[in-house]
């Protein structure tokens, strides 16, 4: 039989009581978003820190920064992946350059409706990509939110047809399936960063860009452009992340509080984003864009050699799997 002294008992007690301390430990959170505070991103977000401030009883809580504060989308998920930066939100536009899977989320047309998109992140697909996220770049998803379907405003015309993109100086994000995207339907695209694209906007060295409806009514888009062409040729998420050394240096209790809190964040911020699909091209209107609703139909066409040449990169059995995905 084992003896114990006082030294043995000694050792387990501070064991004991520095595991309970660990599973007890205060912590608040940075957490990073591309856009403001009535953002659809930010219903997400604050939800989130609602439900992890419950279910830890107040020891974990977050501090969101709006805006960029912490860097452009590409530099929050390097910060995350080296301990810099504790959590944050951002498209999937970047993330191509890490792992080609995700370039899936630049393809065009390749969910056309929410149901489907959430039927593949909410499966094994988006396990998957989740996981192989984790292990190349060293960043967790917490969850699958969205920030919906992208659609084109321009300065220069309304969008009935491909046609109508001829010699517009179209942004895109860092991605070369979206550059080959925009060429393909006839505009002159370039990849800009995200925090330059109002500027280069309102001073005419570009003419177009895209995104979700939410998106360019909170960044004010409707200041700086005429058009707004509801393409819905893409379909981004916007996953909630966090530093994988971050997460697993928790609790096995707190790792456990922080995906309940992300799990129940994520229908919440999804419901918001739609809702505000909904009602916010009438208030883009009022404000002064000529609301176009092209048919679609022509679009997709011109973009099929666009999914041909990339199908192999990203993976054919996924992109197989996202076009079958049903609703």
């Amino acid at each position: 039989m084992r003896k114990f002294t006082f030294a043995t008992t000694a050792a387990l007690m501070a064991s004991v009581w520095g595991g309970a301390a660990l599973a007890q430990e205060t912590r608040e959170f940075e957490v990073s978003l591309p856009l403001g505070p009535e953002s659809h991103q930010a219903v997400g977000v604050l939800k989130f820190g609602e439900e992890l401030e419950r279910l830890s009883e107040g020891r974990l809580t977050i501090r969101p920064q709006y805006d960029n504060a912490l860097g452009a989308e590409r530099e929050v998920v390097e910060g995350m992946s080296f301990g810099l930066i504790d959590m944050g939100i951002t498209s999937t536009g970047p993330m191509g350059g890490f792992v080609n899977d995700f370039m899936l989320f630049d393809l065009p047309y390749i969910f056309t409706t929410a149901d489907a998109a959430y039927a593949f992140l909410d499966s094994e697909h988006g396990t998957a990509l989740a996981d192989k996220l984790e292990a190349e770049t060293n960043v967790k998803i917490l969850g699958w939110m969205e920030n919906g379907f992208r659609h084109n405003t321009n300065n220069v015309r309304a969008l009935n047809t491909p046609e109508d993109l001829a010699g517009i100086r179209h942004r895109t994000q860092e991605s070369r399936v979206q550059v080959d995207t925009w060429t393909a339907l006839g505009a002159n695209a370039s990849p800009m960063a995200w925090t330059e694209v109002f500027t280069a906007l309102q001073q005419g060295v570009m003419d177009s860009q895209e995104n979700p409806v939410p998106t360019i009514y909170d960044v004010k888009f409707y200041e700086v452009q005429e058009y707004l062409n509801l393409t819905q040729h893409v379909y981004s998420p916007a996953p909630l992340m966090m530093g994988a050394d971050l997460f697993n240096s928790l609790s096995e209790a707190d790792q456990t509080i922080v995906l309940e809190a992300a799990a129940i964040a994520t229908p919440v911020q999804r419901e918001a984003s739609q809702q505000m699909e909904q009602d916010l091209v009438a208030e883009l209107e009022t404000l002064g864009m000529t609301v176009t609703r092209p048919d679609l139909a022509p679009f997709k066409e011109r973009v099929q050699p666009v999914i041909a040449q990339w199908k192999d990169t990203v993976g054919a059995e996924l992109v197989d799997a996202a076009l079958a995905t049903a609703p």
